[in-house]
């Protein structure tokens, strides 16, 4: 097991850069709740490690430290394989290239967790990298953008890289042009969020510019009449130079556009594939429905309408888009999902804020993004202050930070149970469970594990 630090203003170390040089592959990095202010750029190096708030939800804030800095980039430069960074606020990060990001991400396979970024220039900023991945869930992403260099820097921005997993977030009103999610991975699985601008004058709802294959099941996608682009999804509009095919898969989603005009996707004349089934698609069309010419649309059971109550929502006005009971999307859906390697069925939805709950099928599946009567289901578990370590765990053996003596259990990304055991005093074995990438739950505590 590596070292702990803990970083407390009345504790030994003051400060995240107090602690950044001293840290090694594979410890660990507490950071106790309050604000930082003026907080300076820091650096981690090393490979595996897991940083997180704890006692509540540190906030950063950036300052002139980072923004006088003439080679800034973020208030974290994560350029370390297979860190893990959870349950941070990170706000007004400015430098004078004007893409100051909470996290930027300079190293393989980064995730971030219960993070909040607020104010920043862009929130987490993304490298080029191969054989990488990097997965995002349950956080929270407002106002990032740069009005000194309008239309380039978003909420949200993955390049390069092989694989992007954005689930269970809430991002919205990105400033000055930007996107609320923008990624060029080559595979994107983009599931039970809420991505929308509610008041700003973002663009895109969800860019995809270099095409590759692309995800969106359960997520509730809406456009404001601020917003300065027209449609609500692009894919491939910078040419589709990622890895083919290029195949954009599109299932129970609500897509709400508010402005007067629009379309709801938009894709590369080039494009193989275009599956949309299952999906809501209210609010104004006048530049179509779809836009470009995919060899292959497979378009159906979706529910269609210029005007947002067509679909029977319970609260347009209050951004609800639970179904009630005559609603046109109930029992209306297809389960006929076919896609080679994934289960397109959706399995959860989404739930404020940055959380899910298990999406449970009253009679047939519904179109959209909820079921009816999904208000009422079993919520997604939410993080507490229960931590384990190591994580990544690179032997078999797994400490908590309390001395209890519990059960676990251990799921696969896509929920499958794949493992249960105890904490005996603290300490447990994992048996022969595989290297890979899992869901950790215990009591009411949901964290992602690395096992290597």
């Amino acid at each position: 097991m590596g070292t702990v630090f803990t970083v407390d203003p009345a504790g030994t170390y003051k400060t995240v850069q107090s602690v950044a040089s001293l840290v090694d592959d594979g410890d660990t990095v507490f950071i106790a709740a309050g604000t930082y202010q003026n907080q300076p750029q820091v650096s981690f190096t090393k490979n595996n490690l897991f940083i997180s708030g704890v006692n509540g939800r540190p906030r950063l804030e950036a300052g002139s430290a980072l923004a006088n800095k003439s080679n800034g980039k973020a208030l974290f430069v994560i350029s370390g394989a297979n860190c893990i960074v959870q349950n941070i606020e990170f706000a007004n990060a400015k430098v004078p290239d004007n893409n100051g990001a909470g996290i930027r991400q300079e190293g393989c396979d980064l995730t971030v967790q219960y993070c909040y970024f607020l104010g920043n220039e862009m929130g987490i900023l993304g490298g080029n990298y191969t054989n990488c991945r990097v997965t995002i869930e349950h956080c929270v992403f407002a106002n990032n953008g740069s009005p000194n260099n309008p239309g380039y820097q978003h909420n949200v921005y993955i390049n390069h890289i092989d694989t992007l997993v954005f689930q269970y977030n809430y991002t919205v009103n990105a400033i000055a042009e930007g996107h609320e999610l923008k990624s060029r991975a080559h595979f994107n699985l983009i599931r039970y969020n809420f991505i929308g601008n509610l008041s700003s004058n973002d663009s895109r709802n969800i860019d995809l510019p270099n095409g590759g294959t692309t995800i969106l099941v359960g997520n509730v996608i809406e456009q404001n009449e601020s917003s300065v682009n027209s449609n609500l999804v692009g894919y491939g509009l910078e040419g589709l130079t990622n890895k083919a095919p290029h195949n954009l898969w599109v299932v129970n989603n609500t897509f709400v556009n508010r402005k007067s005009k629009g379309s709801f996707v938009q894709v590369h004349g080039s494009t193989d594939t275009l599956f949309v089934k299952n999906n809501i698609m209210v609010g104004r069309k006048t530049g179509g429905l779809f836009i470009g010419t995919p060899a292959v649309l497979d378009s159906g059971f979706n529910v269609i309408s210029d005007g947002l109550n067509a679909a029977g929502f319970s609260n347009v006005a209050g951004n609800d888009y639970h179904l009630t009971s005559t609603s046109v999307c109930v029992n209306r859906g297809t389960r006929d999902l076919p896609m080679p390697g994934y289960l397109l069925l959706p399995t959860k939805e989404y739930t404020d804020t940055a959380d899910f709950a298990e999406r449970k099928t009253f009679g047939l599946l519904d179109i959209g993004a909820y079921e009816y009567e999904g208000s009422a289901n079993t919520l997604g578990l939410s993080m507490n202050q229960f931590l384990v370590f190591p994580n990544p765990v690179q032997g078999r053996v797994l400490h908590c930070n309390e001395n209890l003596t519990t059960f676990f259990t251990i799921q696969t990304l896509e929920g499958k149970q794949l493992f249960q055991g105890s904490f005996v005093k603290g300490k447990s074995s994992l048996g022969d469970i595989p290297s890979g990438l899992y869901v950790l739950l215990v009591g009411d505590s949901r964290q992602l594990l690395v096992v290597q």
